[in-house]
């Protein structure tokens, strides 16, 4: 790249005139917006926001996914020199306009004021058009982002990859915590639970409230084409969210999370479940439960930027150019 080349490609976060487009700046250098697109409040014409909800005081153990949107961002970084992997020749950061839309202002000593926060977070972005993908923060940062999806298009397909269920019971809807977050979507009809599956479960539940589910030795025994056969099966063409708890993979592969579970799905695993989920109608998702504090290699971080590329291009591959 030709020296004036590279001056114009300085921090694309803050100076890119067009949203669409691949980045070329140093990986290691400038600012960390997700994919490098760029920092914006103005969501006129934008096809997708990238948000993030730095909130960990729900976890049952390991705290520390307050950092997990930063560093997914950082990971991201690695990501947008080349359409994704995968895709056909699609290339969502081209064809799309993609903004960084920050990450939601909360008190961190209020902690019963989060949930109205990011609600309102998430519905102000869902009412000028756009669909988000949330970069975590613990899984209970889902359950507000869904009464927001919930309020536009009425009980959600829900796809939750995750190792645990997070149906456990909690009739105390104002009591805050990761475990419980879907168990209170459902009750709460947030979810349509007939639509809805879960992925990659590898703890016990005592009652799924009806919900589908594929645990991981079936995505193992059965493999990726079974899984999205059957989850296609399940949601139909209804509006769907995917929530991704990075836990749902081994901890070979994602150790930085605050409750690993072996036996997990590999990387490779997520990664063929999630692109051929194609076609799938999906309005919106987030990736959770990232904690950098517990992964000095940087691979978990890693895995939550792959996912959250693929949840982007899952939401806008049936917007794309045919």
């Amino acid at each position: 790249m030709a020296l004036e080349d590279a001056k114009r490609q300085v921090d694309l976060a803050f100076t890119r005139a067009d949203r669409r487009g691949l980045a070329y700046e140093n990986a290691f250098g400038g600012a960390v917006s997700f994919l490098r697109r760029a920092y914006s409040k103005d969501l006129t014409g934008v096809d997708l926001v990238v948000t993030g909800v730095p909130f960990d005081q729900a976890v049952t153990h390991r705290p520390g996914t307050r950092f997990g949107p930063r560093a997914i961002r950082e990971a991201s970084c690695l990501q947008p020199y080349d359409p994704p992997y995968g895709w056909d020749g699609f290339d969502p950061l081209s064809e799309f306009s993609i903004v960084d839309y920050g990450d939601v202002a909360f008190d961190y000593a209020n902690v019963p004021g989060v949930p109205a926060l990011v609600e309102a977070h998430v519905a102000g972005i869902l009412a000028a058009g756009p669909g988000t993908v949330t970069l975590g923060g613990d899984h209970f940062i889902t359950l507000p982002i869904l009464r927001a999806y919930a309020a536009k298009y009425g009980p959600m397909s829900v796809i939750q990859f995750d190792a645990h269920s997070d149906l456990w019971p909690d009739d105390d809807m104002d009591r805050i915590d990761h475990g419980t977050f879907m168990y209170k979507a459902v009750k709460a009809g947030l979810v349509d639970v007939s639509r809805s599956v879960q992925i990659g479960i590898r703890t016990e539940c005592a009652d799924y409230l009806g919900m589908p589910y594929i645990d991981a030795r079936t995505c193992h025994e059965l493999g990726s084409a079974y899984v999205v056969d059957r989850v296609k099966a399940i949601v139909g063409d209804h509006p769907t969210y995917v929530t991704f708890d990075i836990d749902a993979l081994d901890p070979a592969f994602a150790p930085g999370t605050g409750t690993p579970v072996w036996g997990g799905l590999a990387s490779w695993q997520a990664a063929a479940i999630l692109r051929d989920l194609a076609g799938v109608s999906v309005v919106g998702g987030d990736v959770v439960e990232v904690s950098p504090p517990y992964d000095t290699t940087g691979a978990t971080a890693i895995a939550g930027a792959h996912v959250a590329m693929e949840l982007c291009c899952l939401a806008l591959w049936n917007k794309r150019k045919k």
